[in-house]
């Protein structure tokens, strides 16, 4: 692959699985900290503005430790749901995105 390569080629509308606009879930799962939840909805807001912050899904694990949070997007493109998973892979907090 080349430095300038996308890494996900544009697929045609016609040949994509999701139709847009899609309610996309995406799950994030971190540390069970408030800045952690902050964090991931400053992301998603700043790519989904019309995001309704108590849609909010929040799943501690059994220990306490970590968070699972879904948080489900009016999806408009691919390069909308690409740029999301992009910025929340990016969060220092984020170990899995979903």
């Amino acid at each position: 692959m080349t430095p300038h390569q996308p890494v996900n080629p544009a697929i045609p509308p016609q040949e994509s699985l999701i139709q847009y606009p899609s309610a996309f879930p995406i799950k994030v799962m971190g540390p069970n900290h408030e800045a952690f939840v902050a964090s991931v909805l400053g992301v998603v807001v700043q790519h989904a503005p019309d995001f309704d912050a108590a849609t909010l899904e929040r799943r501690p694990s059994s220990s306490g430790t970590y968070l699972g949070l879904t948080v489900t997007v009016t999806a408009t493109s691919r390069e909308q749901l690409d740029a999301i998973y992009r910025a929340l892979t990016s969060l220092p907090h984020v170990k899995y995105v979903l």
